[in-house]
């Protein structure tokens, strides 16, 4: 998994509250299983007409957002059905950090498991940041997460508080797989233990 620890990217404004894990990655999209390949279903149907063509009023079809790595979200973002494809197509898309009030859990768990940085701030922080995003491609904000604040585009900072473990595994790109390699020298001494006094297992 790929690290996390400080980024400065664009940031686009979705302020839409109870955007859905079916509005970020539609279920026509749920048949692979692979991690790839999902950018192009992210919000696809808002992103798309029905005839295939780009709706040019989706934020994240104009130019200045088109490669805007954090969103900045109304509340409950995330709720719905708990399909992992969700993180899966944001982070294919390029999106590595998402800002709202509040997340639905599974999703919230979710995103730190595949490298993206979800964050809770409070309303009236929101107003801010989405106010920042709003200024298309000068919308640039810096997250930090070592010391866990973010910056706007007028150098106004704030401070987000998150899970120290969950901090750990994003800053050091640990994911379960990583976590249990960590311990890879106390699983194989575990195993030659019991190889010796349990020969017949």
């Amino acid at each position: 998994m790929r690290k996390f620890d400080k980024l400065t990217g664009v940031a686009a404004p979705m302020p839409v509250v109870n955007i859905d894990t079916d509005m970020i990655i539609p279920k026509d999209y749920l048949k692979t299983i692979k991690r790839t390949g999902l950018g192009k279903g992210l919000f696809s149907e808002l992103r798309y007409h029905d005839d295939g063509s780009e709706n040019e009023d989706f934020i994240l079809n104009k130019p200045a957002y088109r490669n805007a790595e954090i969103l900045v979200a109304g509340d409950n973002f995330g709720c719905g059905s708990s399909r992992e494809h969700a993180p899966w197509a944001l982070l294919d898309f390029g999106i590595r950090c998402v800002i709202s009030t509040s997340f639905a859990d599974i999703f919230y768990n979710n995103c730190f498991k595949n490298g993206i940085l979800p964050i809770r701030v409070s309303p009236e922080q929101l107003a801010l940041l989405m106010d920042d995003a709003e200024r298309g491609s000068n919308a640039r904000i810096t997250v930090d997460l070592q010391n866990q604040t973010i910056a706007g585009p007028d150098g106004g900072e704030i401070t987000f508080e998150i899970d120290p473990f969950r901090k750990h595994c994003l800053l050091n790109g640990l994911d379960d797989i990583g976590l249990t390699l960590e311990r890879a020298d106390k699983i194989e001494g575990f195993e030659k233990r019991l190889e010796a006094e349990r020969p017949w297992a």
